[in-house]
């Protein structure tokens, strides 16, 4: 009996370590590709890089801000919560610019239009940098999964919070962009 059972379990255990072998070889990544995507961008990483024409068609990039304390934020003029929280992020450009704090508005200009966009931001007074996404490329980089989401991005290029949704709070906005301001360079 006990030898029975020992050929059943030897032969069990060729046909997994076989099987598992013959998975091992079909499902291998082509040599140069990469066997999974990467990560969402997230909290502790650094940004992915933005490169984006603005209204004037002058190319904004983000690499090359490094050094200022920027937010990310990914809108549309259709979204509520995104026409909610524009004062508030309009505001606090105002009042910190000058200490390194940079803002760009990434509009979803493959679901909304340029045109509309360009309305919004006269109607709302905008005069921090807006940034036209028309073929959704970077939504797509980012990842993004609804709209509002924001990006707080230190001196160093990393993502130090990710925000979906909202509308965020002034006051929200005054901490966390002070406190990366206050972090050594």
């Amino acid at each position: 009996m006990k030898r029975f059972l020992f050929q059943h379990w030897m032969l069990f255990s060729m046909a997994a370590l076989i099987t598992g072998a013959g998975w091992i070889v079909a499902s291998r990544a082509a040599p140069g590709s990469m066997a999974t995507s990467a990560p969402a961008p997230r909290q502790g990483f650094l940004a992915p890089e933005i490169s984006l024409s603005n209204a004037g068609g002058e190319l904004v990039t983000l690499s090359e801000l490094q050094g200022n304390v920027v937010l990310v934020n990914f809108w549309a003029s259709w979204c509520p919560p995104c026409i909610a929280e524009m004062p508030d992020l309009q505001q606090v450009y105002a009042d910190y610019a000058s200490q390194g704090f940079v803002i760009l508005g990434i509009n979803a200009t493959d679901q909304d239009s340029a045109e509309t966009a360009l309305d919004f931001i006269e109607d709302h007074e905008l005069t921090f940098p807006i940034l036209f996404d028309v073929d959704g490329s970077v939504f797509s980089r980012y990842e993004v999964p609804a709209l509002p989401t924001t990006y707080f991005i230190d001196r160093q290029g990393e993502i130090q919070e990710v925000v979906v949704g909202g509308p965020i709070s002034e006051a929200m906005l005054r901490t966390r962009i002070e406190a990366l301001l206050r972090e050594k360079r």
